[in-house]
């Protein structure tokens, strides 16, 4: 486990500076292309039905990914299947939930929170915090959409 940490801690700082870097290159060096290809990939679950959360803020995976645009800068809260957890990157632990809708071919079945909180593969979570859209950490790490400091609970 600390190795898994500390190789993660050590990509994590080694994209911050490549990133920082002014001279940098377009694409990020081969190596953390590598690096990041040896990273977890989503679990398959099997065919994954979760119950939409509830209240005004409740949205499924499908659309928080459809609505990106509408819902930018606001709270939403979705339940999710925990399919991929990758802890301690830049100071977050980052999280795919699955809820069982959208389209595996688009990616509308997915949403990647960031976090504090823990949580396990398979762990069926309720996620509430803030929509951002067009997230660009450099280092060829870029998102269309993704919920943001959100708090978990199961």
């Amino acid at each position: 486990m600390k190795k898994t940490l500390l190789g993660t801690t050590l990509l994590s700082c080694a994209v911050a500076v490549w990133a920082a870097d002014s001279r940098a290159p377009a694409s990020p060096p081969a190596d953390l292309k590598a690096i990041h290809g040896g990273m977890a990939k989503p679990v398959d679950l099997g065919n994954i039905k979760v119950a939409k959360a509830t209240g005004p803020d409740a949205r499924t995976v499908a659309e928080v990914n459809s609505q990106s645009a509408a819902l930018k800068g606001k709270t939403v809260v979705v339940r999710g299947m925990v399919v991929k957890f990758n802890p301690e990157i830049l100071g977050k632990n980052w999280v795919h939930l699955r809820d069982g809708s959208g389209s595996a071919a688009d990616g509308s079945n997915d949403v990647l929170v960031t976090t504090k909180d823990t949580a396990r593969i398979g762990d069926v979570v309720l996620a509430k915090g803030v929509v951002a859209t067009n997230r660009d950490l450099g280092a060829g790490y870029s998102y269309k959409v993704l919920i943001e400091e959100a708090t978990l609970s199961k």
